[in-house]
């Protein structure tokens, strides 16, 4: 009898519910940011007991941020200290924190560096907190939007961008890297940089200086609703945080997350993921008092995919065997982290197309962002890198004054080159015509039907808007064509120059219109840019694919329905596993077209796949 009461319990717990709370991550650590207002509280009788409480049962939690000041609040040493104490005798990891704003609520109103008080205000901040921290970060506002008649006068004849640049470096130096050293030798500053990378060089971020200034970087990832007015796509979440690791390598420290701007919980779910596709080592969930939200049935999707609204609802087992129902985000979080843990140890280090983004550059903001919604892996680099079989360059690769040089070196190394008509337009009279001769005019095209290859003609759903391009007959050549009426305009284009190819891809003026072309000019696209990786893929847009150095790769899609593509593999492949499931996918040969006994391309092994609305599967091969 007592057997099969503990049978009939095992099976009883199985089915409602998912995991040991206080159960560690194999993976990663996750940290868990509180702010000032919060840390403020944390000295009140039974007010940090009850959150932790509630939280800690739904989420396992390796470490605690705990911010000292914010908008002018500063915590009080004795709080401070309480905090520190209750954590870390629960085993929990403390750091510090700083968020250098005035007014949050005023257009996060930021510190005037110019100004001498508000210099020593954050000087005296820094002070306070390296006091108490062996490591504090600075959360994302460690820049100023001050135009006041102080920085106006300061300012002179230099541009925004360079007055900010230099007055923002010399205050990381000045007012809290050193005065924080000389009161705590030990303490390690790290900074966080936010998702808008693009525009940091206007607001003082300094890219090119500051990393090697601080002790780590911290990388903020959301990317929340992408039609809010910030418009970053999903896939900003992985691209963000290689990028910042190509900046420090090693000491990109976590990746950020917040539950800001949701309109579905898969979407939280996916920022999570994607963060540690690129193998952050540690995950911060903002904040403590966002983990403590309720969850809404408003944030149930209309489709399923593998987050499961009704699962991550059910009782979770504690470590003493009592089960909890849990009620706030702090167990999406937790769901969601569980989810992802079971495969990413089978991940190991991420490869891309390697995308040259100079310093404090502008133009086609964030379109990397845009080609990994459509099945590229892309790489964010910093420097132009060599000897890599194909670089991918936008319109901010134009700010490197010595980049058609560069180009040029690729291609008499034997690489190829693909460049946007962005890129290519900024570029004109500039040397750029010495590679080939093209014009990116002003003038556009109005189109929905395309031709890829041989095969017959695709259309998109609606028709899209394209700038209209001119070349010069038999000297390059269109690979993909815009067909309009009787009219046609490239939308790939090609031209040899001495060992290597130089692409021309033109971009439509909406962005989102990438997602919109039929799969076979995707498809077209991604043998062109990304072919020379492992893996490959056919399909719609909307689908992202992760490619690891170990034979390993995920497809994740952000489609509403499920969706079927094709995975291209070497011809020896024979067979995929899922990480998750074991399941076996056996592949199916494709051999390479031939025309006039040359064989056109390279013969692939080709497994289909199925994926759920806003899911992933994880393989390896």
């Amino acid at each position: 009898m007592k057997k099969l009461q503990t049978i009939l319990i095992t099976l009883i717990l199985g089915s409602c519910c998912f995991a040991v709370s206080g159960q560690k991550y194999k993976n990663f650590e996750v940290a868990v940011y509180c702010r000032a207002y919060e840390v403020e509280k944390m000295g009140q009788p039974g007010w940090l007991e009850s959150v932790w409480d509630t939280l800690s049962k739904q989420v396992h939690v390796d470490k605690i941020y705990l911010e000292t000041h914010r908008d002018l609040l500063i915590v009080s040493d004795e709080t401070l200290e309480f905090a520190k104490k209750f954590f870390r005798e629960k085993g929990i990891e403390v750091g510090g924190g700083i968020t250098y704003t005035i007014d949050e609520s005023n257009n996060f109103e930021t510190f005037c560096y110019t100004n001498p008080e508000h210099r020593q205000k954050v000087q005296e901040i820094a002070e306070h907190t390296a006091k108490h921290f062996n490591e504090f970060i600075l959360d994302d506002f460690f820049f100023t939007s001050c135009k006041c008649d102080l920085c106006i006068a300061a300012k002179g004849e230099k541009s925004w961008t360079e007055y900010r640049l230099e007055l923002m470096k010399n205050a990381a130096v000045d007012l809290v890297i050193n005065p924080a050293k000389a009161v705590n030798p030990k303490t390690e500053v790290v900074i966080k940089y936010p998702n808008w990378y693009e525009h940091f060089q206007g607001l003082g971020f300094n890219l090119e200086e500051e990393p090697a200034l601080f002790d780590g970087l911290y990388t903020g990832t959301e990317t929340r609703d992408r039609s809010g007015n910030q418009h970053l796509q999903q896939y900003l979440s992985y691209a963000v945080f290689r990028y910042f690791e190509n900046l420090k390598p090693g000491e990109n420290r976590g990746g950020w997350v917040d539950t800001g701007g949701l309109r579905y919980m898969d979407r939280y779910a996916e920022q999570l993921w994607l963060t540690l596709f690129a193998k952050a080592p540690e995950i911060t969930l903002f904040d403590i008092r966002q983990m403590n939200y309720p969850l809404r049935e408003n944030l149930r999707p209309q489709w399923q995919g593998i987050f499961d609204f009704d699962e991550m609802k059910k009782p979770v087992e504690q470590e003493d065997g009592t089960l909890f129902t849990p009620t706030k985000m702090a167990r999406a979080a937790g769901y969601s982290l569980e989810i992802v843990d079971e495969v990413l140890g089978e991940l190991e280090n991420p490869v891309g197309v390697k995308s040259y983004k100079p310093f404090h550059s502008v133009g086609e903001d964030f379109l990397q962002n845009y080609f990994g919604m459509i099945g590229i892996p892309i790489d964010l680099v910093p420097e132009f890198p060599e000897n890599e079989p194909v670089v991918l360059l936008t319109e901010t690769a134009s700010f490197d004054p010595e980049i058609v040089g560069k180009i040029e070196a690729q291609l008499q190394r034997g690489g190829n080159v693909v460049v946007t008509s962005g890129f290519y337009k900024a570029m004109q009279g500039k040397g750029i015509e010495d590679i080939v001769e093209l014009r990116v005019t002003d003038r556009k095209a109005s189109v929905k039907e395309f031709a890829a290859g041989w095969g017959p003609s695709s259309f998109s759903e609606k028709e899209m808007l394209i700038p209209q391009m001119h070349y010069l007959t038999n000297d390059s050549w269109e690979i993909i064509s815009a067909l309009d009426d009787t009219n046609g305009w490239p939308i790939l284009h090609s031209a040899d120059y001495s060992k290597g190819k130089f692409f021309v891809w033109t971009i439509p003026d909406n962005f989102i219109d990438l997602y919109r072309l039929p799969a076979p000019v995707l498809n077209s696209l991604r043998q062109t840019v990304a072919g020379h990786l492992s893996v490959k893929l056919e399909g719609p847009g909307e689908v992202s694919l992760f490619v690891y150095d170990n034979n390993s790769f995920v497809v994740h899609s952000f489609l509403d329905k499920e969706v079927t593509v094709s995975v291209l593999l070497n011809r020896n492949a024979a067979k995929i596993t899922d990480i998750a499931s074991g399941e076996k996918i056996e592949g199916t040969l494709r051999e390479a077209p031939v025309f006039r006994n040359r064989k056109m391309g390279e013969d692939a092994k080709v497994f289909e796949v199925k994926i759920k609305p806003h899911s992933f599967r994880a393989f390896t091969f």
